[in-house]
């Protein structure tokens, strides 16, 4: 099995070769993909696609050919794992959030209103979803044939049934619904082999990000038991998200004076110009050369260059939910997630204000070792909070509820600049807790006995 190194006080061996490739890899660019939800109705058949899927299941780094790279991912709820016959002792061994499920603790990640799992599309929010399968690549031809034998393997299986189907895929303009480019940002992990995008970034224990490894604080994050089950799994918190794009540019055109004035109030609320250009390096205009550059476009601190957040304010969507070295209450190391965005739905078209029924928006993956400290803790501190950079009251402006009475600061001189009566513009439309589990307790869960 490979493994690979790692330097500093002591050597921390990632086992690569057992950890599934949609735990610790970047999304591909360009990507499309399928995700797939199946709800298990006897314990037998759902071991039994577990084994026609292992094949299919693929671990460690990306391929130097994007055209060869394709990858099927098995992820499972707690409720699946109980369909699967996991014995009880084993279940109550994981984390209470994950046994729980996003559904219940809507109210403490702030999915109320609009977004509270009452109005969730189906099956979302159920006891049904058992086993999440997710299916990417930069190539249609590897994706089709990845997912036509992941389609005959379930579809051979009687006593499992596909209850939930999402296509997504990288929109023409390489952006977001909201117009941004997105994917930029990937932790650098310790011992793992491959890169973070932020050069300056020191990298980060492996145990934040994969189960059997110390973490940040360095022990060994509670793990599944028993050893096998827990081993190089992770846990991923999935989201379904419409953007209101409608909503989003009436409320820019209302509160700028000009089309200039308008773009770069965007990308304050967002941390970056629409090219993916990061306003820390470039304050005040876009920069598209800049944005291209993988050396340059995500190799920056804030403490040093824009503590006061002059250039990148203190309350943008990008610097909230990692705000790297920024001064705040408590370490954002230890918060740190893998975060993979996918974008589904057309896009609005160029300069339309009026919604056009069309649904929209992304289906995000949110990865690491600790559901509660990670996931949980962003959503509820950091983007439905103000406190932690002093601002009590407001919210992300992208990603927050507002409800229309939402406010936002940005820091200028000489006098700074108030947003207010902000809507919401991302409505929750589905979450799952889910476990990504290393190959060998995939072959350990496909290889249960009565």
């Amino acid at each position: 099995m490979n493994t690979t190194g790692s330097s500093g006080a002591g050597v921390v061996r990632v086992e690569i070769d057992d950890i599934q490739s949609g735990a610790l890899r970047p999304r591909p660019v360009p990507y499309q993909g399928k995700y797939i939800f199946l709800r298990v109705d006897d314990r037998h058949a759902g071991r039994a696609l577990l084994r026609r899927l292992l094949p299919l299941t693929a671990a460690g780094l990306p391929e130097v050919d994007p055209r060869r790279d394709a990858w099927v991912a098995v992820a499972l709820t707690y409720q699946g794992l109980k369909a699967l016959g996991v014995p009880q002792e084993s279940l109550d061994s994981f984390p209470r959030a994950f046994r729980e499920g996003m559904a219940a603790r809507a109210e403490l990640i702030g999915d109320l209103g609009e977004s509270a799992p009452a109005h969730w599309e189906r099956p979302f929010g159920t006891e049904d979803v058992h086993i999440a399968l997710s299916a990417l690549s930069s190539d249609a031809a590897q994706l089709d044939k990845e997912l036509e034998q992941a389609r005959v393997a379930y579809q051979d299986t009687p006593g499992v049934q596909v209850i939930w189907q999402q296509d997504v895929r990288q929109l023409p303009t390489g952006r977001t619904t909201f117009g941004f480019r997105d994917g930029i940002s990937h932790p650098n992990i310790e011992g793992v082999g491959l890169p973070g995008s932020n050069p300056q970034e020191l990298p980060i224990k492996a145990g934040e990000f994969i189960l059997g490894y110390p973490d940040e604080t360095g022990n060994l994050p509670p793990m599944p038991s028993p050893d096998v089950l827990g081993r190089n799994g992770t846990y991923v918190a999935v989201r379904k998200i419409h953007t209101n794009v409608a909503a989003w540019r009436r409320y820019l055109r209302a509160n700028s004076s000009s089309a200039e004035d308008e773009a770069l109030l965007a990308a304050k609320m967002v941390g970056r110009w629409p090219s993916g250009a990061p306003l820390t390096l470039s304050p005040e205009h876009d920069d598209p050369e800049l944005a291209e550059d993988p050396r340059r476009n995500n190799n920056f601190l804030y403490r040093e260059n824009d503590d006061r957040g002059f250039r990148c304010p203190a309350g943008a969507h990008i610097r909230r939910t990692n705000p790297r070295d920024s001064t705040i209450i408590g370490d954002a190391r230890m918060h740190r997630l893998i975060r993979r965005g996918t974008t589904y739905g057309p896009p609005l078209p160029e300069s339309v204000l009026e919604d056009d029924g069309r649904d929209r928006g992304l289906v995000g993956f949110f990865l690491g070792a600790h559901l509660e400290r990670q996931f949980e803790f962003i959503k509820a501190e950091w983007v439905n909070d103000g406190n932690f950079i002093g601002y009590p009251g407001e919210k992300d402006p992208v990603a927050g509820r507002h409800g229309g009475t939402g406010t936002v600061t940005i820091p200028e001189r000489p006098v700074r600049r108030r947003l207010r009566n902000l809507p919401s513009f991302v409505v929750t439309r589905g979450g799952e807790y889910c476990f990504l589990p290393g190959l060998r307790a995939l072959r350990w869960l496909a290889g249960l006995e009565d």
